[in-house]
């Protein structure tokens, strides 16, 4: 129920001793896209044998046994662990005819896939849903009270030090969703989450469930910014109780949402709400820029011109209250350790380049302004933050730089160039009419070469780890967010096309979507209910108390193996053991520094959260259009 840099210093009890394997290990296993290809994509799976089997035949049946395709095996592609010392292409390409098939090689056979499948997208969509807050759940945040920023004990603690001092309300925070496998909302989040839902609205065409959700987390925005009195509400409820166990948090009881408001632990019952900054005092940049592309791209989609511009008008506010000068910690959540992000310039980007696109939409005269907002704020990211990341919660330069390309070559269509100034032969300011030979490209900060260069350049991070991975992976996967940083490529990969008219990073993007499906070492699906190997015991309170599948839950996936050494997690008090034997069946596909645990103990593994959900949504919008 925690992530990333606090999750490490959790203390974490020791898992009891694996039972011994019953039988040796199977000779090799077959990993492919469980969820499976469209009829033109290319199609790769993987064959993970014990000896050596270079040459190796195989064949494709549809699901009625009918041979369709022969193959061989291609060359080596490493060693995955000691005992799994041989990885072998199998090239698909050629199946294109619709259906449902198993490859055979040997005696080994793959789970089933399909030729042009329906897309998992509704499956994620359906655990949204079940992450909805509000109703019956927490009704007491109608009218919740606002505290101070609590002291904590320590840099990666999350436990609080003293008590918490009450300072404002009451607040109506009902709704939302709850952020991951606790009951936590937090506004850096949500923004994300809904800013990938409009963006997929707005991309992949009509979707009324996608509609549904992307504005049942717009109203939870609207609550959260209080343009009355310039103020952003961050954050409601804690993680953890004091050290003087005074006081409980929500990760310290595992139990249903709707016992909250009936509880007899005072944070659990009436949650408290904690603010970015004083009213009307600037707030951190990358809290302004991911509200406002929220409400911007919300603004997009709307068909009432009125309520768009009134979405505009919200966009525009919360992007102006952007703190840019002398920045230091960014706020994220309460501890920061919970999520410590540190770029900031991508938000700020994607927050104008959205606003932008929102306003030529609407005619509004700001649009180039916010264009070159946008392009500076490219500008100071290519300077100061690119090269370390890929698209995923804590840089969303892709999504930017993408529209901001977008946003310019519509406004020289549009003829928006005679609203900007640019800088004559005299050095002296000059307005050039749409008839005039200059473009808003050559006042911006930024070239459109520049980004598409930049998106380029994200995919080859991927692009390079993937070349020296047995299963073409792109993505860290001994580190957090392995299975976002996939989907963040698929998605990357799509981008880079849309501006570029480039396929290169085609095949490389479906094969991140296909790692994600079970095309990799463990053979597992890390989104529940999509695949025939999917996960089946994440670490999420409703579905383990409930036992009612958490359909759709998108997990971080393969960890470090390190975190693991001292067992998974605390056995709580109501937490329904899963598997009900406790048997690691992933055990022997522990490799190349990583780790993945199916069980409902293992927040390093098979926790979900939205934010990966998110960008599952995105990724799997823009690969199916």
């Amino acid at each position: 129920m925690m992530r990333y840099a606090l999750a490490v210093a959790l203390t974490v009890l020791t898992m009891g001793s694996t039972p011994a394997l019953a039988a040796p290990p199977p000779p090799g296993h077959i990993r492919v896209d469980q969820v499976g290809f469209a009829p033109a994509e290319s199609k790769h799976a993987f064959l993970m044998t014990r000896a050596g089997s270079a040459g190796a035949r195989f064949t494709v049946v549809r699901a009625d046994g009918r041979e369709v395709l022969k193959g061989t095996a291609g060359g080596d592609l490493g060693s995955w662990n000691g005992t799994y010392k041989h990885v072998y292409g199998l090239d698909l390409t050629a199946l294109k005819e619709p259906g449902r098939y198993r490859i055979k090689s040997g005696t080994m056979t793959s789970p089933t896939f399909q030729i042009a499948p329906a897309s998992p997208t509704s499956k994620i969509l359906t655990f949204f849903e079940g992450q909805r807050d509000g109703g019956r759940r927490h009704r007491n945040d109608k009218a919740a009270s606002v505290y101070d920023w609590p002291v904590f004990t320590g840099p990666d603690t999350d436990e609080i030090k003293g008590k918490l001092t009450k300072i404002g309300g009451p607040v109506n925070v009902e709704g939302g969703w709850f952020d991951a496998g606790d009951y936590l909302k937090f506004t850096h989040i949500l923004a994300y989450v809904d800013t990938l839902l409009w963006a997929s609205a707005r991309d992949g065409g009509p979707d009324q469930r996608l509609n549904r959700e992307a504005t049942h987390g717009l109203k939870y925005l609207d609550k959260m910014w209080d343009g009355a009195s310039k103020t952003l509400y961050i954050q409601v409820g804690i993680g953890a109780g004091n050290e003087e166990a005074t006081y409980v948090g929500d990760h310290d009881v595992w139990r249903l949402p709707e016992s909250d408001d009936s509880s007899r632990h005072r944070f659990l019952s009436h949650r408290p709400v904690f603010r970015a900054a004083a009213p009307g005092k600037p707030i951190s940049p990358n809290l302004a820029g991911r509200t406002a592309a929220a409400f911007a791209l919300a603004a997009q989609v709307e068909p009432s011109p009125e309520r768009a511009a009134a979405l505009l008008g919200k966009a525009a506010a919360v992007y102006a209250m952007a703190k840019t000068e002398k920045v230091g910690q960014l706020v994220t959540s309460l501890p920061h350790a919970f999520y410590p992000e540190s770029a900031w310039r991508d938000d700020m980007e994607l927050g104008a380049a959205e606003l932008a696109l929102a306003a030529l939409r609407l005619g509004d005269d700001r649009a180039t302004g916010w264009l070159e907002k946008a392009a500076h704020w490219a500008g100071q990211y290519l300077e100061h933050e690119a090269g370390g990341d890929t698209f995923n919660l804590y840089d969303v330069s892709a999504l930017a730089h993408a529209d901001l390309v977008k946003g310019i070559r519509q406004a020289d269509a549009a003829g928006s160039v005679q609203a900007i100034e640019v800088t004559g032969p005299d050095g002296q300011p000059a307005l050039v009419g749409a008839s005039g030979q200059e473009t808003i490209s050559d006042g911006l900060a930024v070239s459109e070469q520049q980004l598409v260069d930049d998106l380029r350049a994200q995919l080859e991070i991927g692009s390079a780890r993937a070349g020296k991975d047995p299963f073409r992976a792109g993505a860290a996967y001994s580190e957090f967010d392995a299975v976002p940083h996939a989907f963040g490529m698929a998605a990357t990969s799509r981008l880079y096309r849309s501006v570029s008219g480039d396929r290169a990073y085609d095949a490389f993007g479906t094969r991140q979507r296909g790692w994600v499906f079970g095309a990799n070492a463990w053979g597992v699906s890390f989104v529940a209910g999509a695949g025939e190997n999917a996960i089946r015991c994440p670490h999420y309170q409703i579905s383990d108390i409930t036992r009612k599948p958490a359909t759709g839950a998108v997990v971080n996936g393969p960890n470090d193996a390190s975190l693991f050494h001292d067992g998974l997690g605390d056995h709580l008090e109501g937490m329904v053991p899963c598997p009900k034997d406790g048997v690691d069946r992933y055990a022997p596909f522990t490799g190349r520094g990583s780790r993945f645990v199916d069980d409902v103990r293992s927040w390093q593994a098979s926790e979900p959260a939205d934010d990966f959900a998110a960008i599952g949504v995105y990724a799997l919008t823009l690969m199916s259009r």
